[in-house]
């Protein structure tokens, strides 16, 4: 039972997997790609990582794919933050029909008061 729960959740990582990478491709600039990127393939591989922990047990590699897992969450978030406040402050503008930009309104606010 085990290994049928466990090639589900792996499928259904992959599927998150695929889902970002053509978000990658298909989305229209880097502010838009770092969203498909963070939380999608953050999503399918941390569940890929819990269908082979799932899949071998606690033992080596299962508890190793948990320790992957936890670094992934950690660092993917905060390198695409990274990248998304570096392009921003590097000058790469939005696209065409982005309607509302929430950080220049914070630092505008920031520099009245």
């Amino acid at each position: 039972m085990n290994e049928y729960i466990g090639v589900a959740i792996v499928i259904v990582g992959l599927a998150f997997d695929v889902f970002g990478c053509v978000g990658l491709v298909r989305l229209p600039d880097i502010y838009t790609r770092l969203q498909a990127a963070t939380k999608c393939v953050t999503l399918g591989t941390c569940m890929i990582l819990i269908g082979i922990a799932i899949l071998t047990g606690l033992n080596a590699t299962g508890v190793k794919a948990l320790v992957c897992m936890a670094f992934v969450l950690i660092t993917s978030p905060t390198a695409a933050h990274a990248i998304a406040r570096g392009a921003y402050k590097f000058g790469v503008k939005l696209e065409e029909p982005t309607v509302v930009d929430r950080y220049a309104e914070t630092q505008t606010d920031e520099g009245r008061s």
